[in-house]
């Protein structure tokens, strides 16, 4: 089979096209013969930096959508055949990749391989984000950045599902901007100084809720945009800043609270409770009309371009990678 291999961590170009033996799935795993991976920014912080690499050389994607090839010992379903989409530590770039069973789900209802590869991680974690730890509840408002991106795009929808009295987002264009108010955005600011912007948007109250996967002084500034009793949640560190951190004293004084997340974290510490997570999300998509747009397809001898795009930070929406079987 072909696959994208890693050999030596570095730019877009160490991504390299190679055949490769195909993986056979072992006791509990199923092998799924892959359409569509998504290309995340986690991805490209593996290639570029080892986030949660274990060894080298390895194969990039941690989410894909395709059709049941072969079942390890101990699996009774889905059939071989059976569309389906997955979620997998690594191994995604390729022509078929092994998944533990319990990270394989059938495609849900109302979807296509296509529209499906989009939503195995982005859509658990913006429901994990307003549901789990985010807790919002009817008319509290959130500030989410990114909001453009593919996290941002459907956790946008969900707040506004969940009764949200205002939905702001953060961009770094004003293209962006415009893009991200199609999906349940009141405002969308764009720069820096956002934490200004929305303090002028709200007349200085702030927001119940920020969802930040930037860190650094975008996290300093969402925890100083929240209002009483409100709360932040960190789920990634794209700007590679120094850990976070919020003393007693900075926090006790409006009774914040701060919290953390990672859906590969939970999937490595809990794969059943990622299971329940992934089912009440895609449940939700099924009946609310929750979409993700796919903005860019690359074949997998461009993973490269892929790469190289999302690091522009000029992306919007979702990016597959199709196979060329499909």
């Amino acid at each position: 089979m072909h696959a994208v291999v890693v050999e030596e961590l570095g730019p877009a170009e160490n991504l390299q096209l190679l055949d490769l033996p195909e993986p056979q799935p072992g006791p509990g795993e199923i092998a799924v013969e892959v359409a569509y991976t998504g290309v995340n920014f986690v991805d490209v912080k593996a290639r570029a930096g080892g986030y949660r690499v274990d060894r080298l050389p390895f194969i990039p994607g941690i989410e894909v959508s395709g059709r049941v090839r072969a079942l390890g010992e101990g699996v009774t379903g889905p059939a071989i055949g059976t569309p389906v989409v997955a979620t997998v530590r690594s191994g995604g770039y390729a022509e078929v990749v092994v998944a533990p069973a319990e990270r394989v789900f059938a495609l849900p209802d109302g979807l296509d391989l296509r529209a499906a590869a989009s939503l195995p991680t982005v859509l658990p974690t913006a429901h994990a984000l307003i549901h789990d730890l985010g807790r919002l509840r009817p008319q509290e408002s959130v500030l989410i950045q990114g909001a453009a991106g593919g996290v941002g795009t459907v956790v946008g929808q969900i707040a506004r599902l969940a009764g949200a009295g205002g939905v702001y987002g953060v961009v770094s264009q004003p293209e962006k901007a415009e893009y991200a108010l199609e999906f349940g955005y009141d405002q969308v600011f764009v720069g820096e100084d956002f934490d200004r912007q929305l303090a002028a948007a709200t007349g200085g109250r702030g927001v119940d809720l920020v969802l930040d996967p930037v860190g650094g002084e975008s996290w300093r500034r969402g925890l100083a945009s929240l209002a009483r009793y409100g709360r932040l949640v960190s789920f990634g560190n794209a700007s590679d800043s120094a850990p976070w951190s919020a003393g007693f004293a900075e926090l006790s004084t409006r009774g914040l609270s701060v919290s953390g997340f990672s859906i590969l974290g939970l999937g490595a510490e809990d794969p059943q409770r990622l299971r329940r997570l992934t089912e009440d999300a895609f449940a939700l998509a099924a009946t609310s009309g929750i979409r993700l747009p796919v903005t860019a397809e690359f074949p997998l001898e461009k993973a490269a371009e892929a790469h190289r795009l999302l690091e522009s930070r000029t992306s919007t929406g979702k990016l597959l990678r199709v196979s060329s079987t499909v």
